[in-house]
């Protein structure tokens, strides 16, 4: 699919070290620098995340002849750019991080830019986008009424997702849905409250005065959508906790929009947005995004390293077991439950969907990996579930080092290729009986006779 994102792109420069001592100048922490990471952040992120996806994108932006604006277009690399020139120096947002922890962060030619000069090429990817999102962080871009012209006509044919700003302009009116966040909703709506009622109202007020949908995110909440008849929605997510959400919300805007143009309704749209944002801060963030590719094993909700890492700083024992589960019945049920009653928390490793048709044919997976995840964390002893895309969870499981793996079955530890893996760090392998008539092939058939 090729994307269209329009908006405000920066730099942003991420610090990592520790602190074990304060400066002598002053009781502040002396960082010890270890790694230095940029990225694109802005309109360049929510590109970034949509080409880290597969997609073809395109990115209308405003960019400067500098050092930064350098660094920026090699963060940008395999993205094609469609720059208008910039009269302000590329802004730069430096995070000093200690572990997963903030300590500072430095802003550097982040004031007002003023409007950048729209040209011709410019307003021409906007007029042959095939879907667009739009990311204002508030540097005059999207001021521009010719752009603004644009986007308005183009809205009417094609899939427009707009991500508002404080100090941006407000959404056009063909706009498919505005995604402000619930601090953005409230503020600009003035409507007190930092609740879903207040969320409701915002959003009421702002349908009005932009002229188009409106779905309010709410971090750890969900989102709240106005359905067609004005009515407030609450799209839940599934509880998580993250120690930098910056960029959840491009996140989510980005999936609503290849949601919207893969046939998507609004709601299924929002709701795809909200599951894709869940996902994006369980893999790390925006330290995720252009770094190195790292396996697909990344897919893990909620965060099994931290449910593991909470686990051992109690002195805890890990459990962790792994298969299909292709059609959760009860057989599955009893094996988990029992795994879990090993330990201190339960992860399940899922084969992916394409594992699953590698191994079992084109046929299977009979429910897809969304939907088995979902199932297998409802079941009150599933503490998170890890998704791998290998034929087998040895890469995975060199990851999280569980202190206990669980099969089910009639094995021996000596059939299994991960029992060896698992002995290195000092693990064992337990294998649990599984329950006579209880398999996912004869439920499979048991279905097919009903239809």
């Amino acid at each position: 699919m090729k994307v269209t994102v329009v908006g405000d792109t920066l730099l942003d420069v991420d610090v990592h070290g520790t602190a074990e001592r304060l400066s002598p100048d002053g009781p502040v922490p002396v960082v010890d620098v270890h790694t230095t990471t940029q990225r694109a952040g802005g309109a360049g992120l929510v590109a970034s995340m949509l080409m880290g996806d597969g997609h073809e994108v395109e990115l209308v932006t405003a960019l400067a002849d500098d050092d930064a604006g350098g660094r920026l277009r090699a963060c940008l690399a395999g993205i094609r750019l469609v720059g208008s020139p910039s009269g302000a120096a590329t802004p730069v947002k430096t995070r000093i991080k200690v572990g997963e922890h903030a300590v500072a962060r430095v802003d550097e030619g982040c004031g007002d830019p003023g409007i950048p000069h729209i040209d011709d090429a410019t307003l021409d990817a906007v007029q042959r986008a095939e879907v667009l999102v739009v990311a204002d962080y508030g540097r005059g871009l999207l001021s521009d009424e010719r752009l603004r012209r644009a986007l308005e006509e183009r809205g009417h044919r094609v899939p427009l997702v707009w991500d508002p700003h404080p100090r941006g302009s407000a959404p056009v009116a063909s706009t498919t849905v505005a995604t402000p966040n619930l601090a953005e909703a409230t503020a600009a709506a003035g409507v007190p409250g930092s609740d879903v009622p207040s969320a409701a109202r915002a959003a009421v007020i702002l349908r009005e005065r932009w002229g188009c949908p409106v779905a309010v995110t709410l971090g750890e909440r969900g989102a709240l959508l106005l359905d067609d008849a004005g009515l407030p929605v609450v799209l839940p997510t599934r509880p998580m906790t993250a120690a930098d959400p910056c960029g959840a919300g491009d996140r989510l805007s980005s999936a609503v929009a290849t949601s919207l143009a893969a046939g998507a309704t609004l709601e299924s749209a929002v709701r795809a947005g909200v599951e894709e944002a869940a996902l994006y801060l369980a893999a790390g963030g925006a330290a995720s995004i252009g770094s190195t590719p790292t396996p697909r094993m990344l897919t893990i909700r909620p965060d099994a390293e931290r449910v593991i890492a909470d686990v051992r700083r109690r002195h805890g024992t890990v459990v962790a077991t792994g298969g299909c589960f292709d059609l959760l019945h009860a057989g599955h049920a009893r094996v988990l439950a029992s795994a879990r009653a090993l330990g201190d928390c339960l992860v399940v490793c899922v084969n992916s969907d394409s594992s699953i048709a590698r191994l079992k044919g084109p046929q299977r997976p009979i429910m897809g990996e969304k939907d088995r995840v979902e199932l297998l964390l409802a079941l009150e002893c599933v503490d998170a579930v890890a998704v791998f895309d290998e034929a087998t969870p040895e890469a995975l499981l060199e990851r999280l080092r569980p202190d206990v793996w669980v099969k089910g079955g009639d094995y021996s530890t000596a059939d299994l290729p991960e029992a060896r893996l698992i002995e290195t760090w000092g693990g064992q392998t337990v294998i649990v009986p599984i329950y006579p008539g209880h398999s996912t092939t004869a439920l499979a058939a048991a279905l097919a006779r009903v239809g």
